[in-house]
């Protein structure tokens, strides 16, 4: 990865602060995008990676910045559309403004982040790297918004990888299953709190991974490894892949639960 240039939305906190890290340590120039500038300072001092404070599902703010890699740096290797959050309610209670919101959060940042830096990837045969969610794969309750949004990430990852394949352009997404980071701690937080149970969210991501083979959480790292992979030669005959990583969750099949409880 040495002098690739690396573009990372959602750069500041989280699995994208971690892609940050692992990039950067192997001599990648990186860049990272969001809309607070504070968190993306603190990772910058970290890595020496350069800060675009800016709105990845703005048409005008994508434009912009690929105009400033560009201009910076000559090129751009990788693309890592990390960017997501909100959507987290049921059908009924997602009204307009938060399935707005899920939607350009999380698809329209990858979407119009990608189509701003594809001519570019294209001039350097470059990767996408979308990082979708286990909720691109199944449900969870009352996460309308957000699991449509990681579902349709999977659809623009493998068009990506379609259209743009003969153009020497590979597209990848990668679904986590609970990481450990910021935000997932607030929300182990809220889980505990709810269930009335003592122990904050490190309790919670312990019975939230419970039926997990692996009962445990991710570290934000071990994601980082997977998008450093999808978005290097060391992938270089992978494209339109969903690479899972969960711990083992999806290979559990929920009716058997009950008989495992059972000691059968």
């Amino acid at each position: 990865m040495d002098g690739k240039v690396v573009a990372i939305t959602g750069g500041g906190t989280g699995i994208g602060a971690a892609v940050a890290r692992r990039y950067s340590s192997e001599g990648a120039r990186v860049v990272v995008l969001g809309r607070r500038r504070a968190p993306l300072e603190a990772v910058a001092a970290e890595t020496g990676a350069h800060v675009i404070a800016c709105d990845a599902s703005d048409r005008s703010d994508a434009e912009s910045a690929a105009a400033e890699i560009i201009g910076r740096f000559g090129r751009l290797d990788v693309v890592v559309a990390n960017a997501g959050g909100h959507g987290l309610s049921s059908v009924t209670d997602t009204g307009d403004e938060e399935w707005e919101l899920a939607l350009r959060s999380n698809l329209s940042s990858a979407f119009v982040f990608c189509r701003a830096t594809l001519p570019l990837l294209v001039e350097s045969g470059g990767q996408v790297v979308i990082v979708s969610s286990l909720a691109g794969l199944f449900a969870g309750p009352n996460v309308a918004g957000y699991t449509v949004a990681k579902h349709a990430l999977i659809g623009l990852t493998r068009t990506i990888a379609r259209d743009y394949g003969p153009r020497g352009v590979r597209a990848n997404a990668v679904c986590p299953g609970w990481v450990r980071t910021p935000m997932a701690d607030g929300e182990m937080d809220q889980f505990a709190a709810a269930a009335g149970f003592e122990g904050g969210h490190a309790e919670g991501y312990r019975r939230v991974t419970e039926e997990v083979p692996l009962r445990r959480a991710a570290e934000p790292e071990e994601i980082a490894s997977i998008v450093r992979f999808l978005g290097s030669s060391e992938s270089s005959y992978v494209t339109g892949a969903v690479v899972v990583a969960d711990g083992g969750a999806h290979v559990v099949d929920l009716p058997t639960l009950a008989f495992e409880r059972a000691g059968m």
